[in-house]
């Protein structure tokens, strides 16, 4: 096998789930009806980067929100979608054969995602994920998110793995800039974004819309 990447890094929300569009319409329910921003969907799928905190200070600004009123928020929008999303919830179309391949073949793989654990749990958990991923870098877990490289130089400490041995698997064009900032390459993953999305995608060694045949030998 080609060891040329000892650890696989991934994203969580449309990388490992096709949930994106859910986060998106209890993102824009919370900011158009409930909070009254004059914000439509599509920039709402813009905004949709980093912690949940940073998402409503972009929108509103620093300070508009009481951390209280910010960190209520933040559960009521994950509440909503893990609501909507959960009789859908499932792994991306050969993600899981692609997942024993890689643990089978002892490749380390971690977690990497701006997500709260209350997410993240919800995912791993309800789909029985945690042998795969022991290492989990959460929003909880960073200073700073994406596109600064500390969530993925975090889990590839952790991991033990240098960064240039490790391969991203994002959907987010933040995400991708945040891989080419740890000096990581990545894969792309067009659960939301198109391949002209990504302003940044000279560290994408593939843009691929689910793991159905991708070789764990040839990436």
């Amino acid at each position: 096998m080609d060891k040329k990447f000892e650890a696989y890094l991934f994203d969580l929300n449309g990388t490992i789930i096709d949930d994106m569009q859910f986060h998106a319409k209890a993102w824009f329910e919370i900011l158009t009806k409930d909070l009254g921003a004059g914000i439509t969907y599509d920039q709402t799928v813009l905004q949709m980067y980093g912690k949940n905190q940073e998402l409503l200070e972009r929108v509103f600004g620093e300070g508009y929100f009481t951390q209280q009123q910010i960190d209520d928020l933040s559960i009521e929008k994950e509440k909503r979608y893990q609501a909507a999303f959960k009789p859908h919830l499932k792994l991306i179309d050969g993600l899981g054969v692609f997942l024993e391949k890689a643990y089978h073949e002892g490749i380390k793989m971690a977690i990497g995602s701006a997500a709260i654990p209350f997410n993240i749990d919800f995912v791993l958990d309800n789909l029985n994920l945690r042998k795969y991923f022991p290492v989990v870098v959460s929003a909880d877990d960073v200073m700073l998110s994406k596109p600064h490289p500390e969530t993925f130089t975090k889990g590839a400490d952790i991991l033990g793995v240098e960064y240039s041995k490790c391969l991203v698997f994002e959907d987010a064009p933040k995400g991708v800039e945040a891989a080419k900032n740890a000096g990581m390459q990545a894969v792309a993953l067009t659960t939301l974004h198109t391949p002209g999305d990504f302003a940044v995608k000279d560290n994408v060694i593939g843009f691929v819309k689910n793991y159905d045949g991708l070789d764990l030998f040839r990436i």
